[in-house]
């Protein structure tokens, strides 16, 4: 294990490579996801005329996770659709996760500190219930 965590085992290089495939990974797993959810909504609700004289808000099921899991389930496809937009949002976030691994390998422990608060930050204002 204590090889892995060497400086000499991961190059530079190689963790910028490391993150840039797990950039491209997230959005091409992201663009499947709304691609099949957006066929999967056409097939079933194409043919629907929608009522613009009211306004609906966002349907119950699409504002959690364990919702949207529920209807990935199901297949439906405007939960698919939105676990696509999950993972676009969580791909970034992984970034900053992996560069704050990247610099501790490095043992550069200010930027360390600095991705970790930048993390939290992140985290804390999506998890915090700050919202109105």
């Amino acid at each position: 294990m204590k090889r892995y965590l060497s400086k000499n085992y991961w190059a530079d290089r190689d963790i910028q490579q490391l993150i840039g495939k797990q950039l491209r990974f997230g959005v091409i797993l992201s663009s499947i996801l709304v691609l099949v959810g957006g066929i999967i909504y056409l097939y079933r609700h194409g043919a629907e005329m929608p009522s613009y004289r009211e306004f609906t808000g966002v349907r119950a099921g699409l504002d959690s996770f364990t919702g949207i899991i529920h209807g990935v389930r199901g297949i439906h496809g405007m939960e698919i659709i939105q676990l696509g937009v999950v993972c676009l949002i969580a791909t970034p976030i992984l970034r900053v996760a992996f560069s704050a691994v990247a610099f501790l390998l490095e043992k550069d422990y200010l930027y360390v500190i600095l991705t970790l608060v930048v993390l939290g930050v992140i985290i804390f204002s999506m998890t915090g219930n700050l919202a109105g």
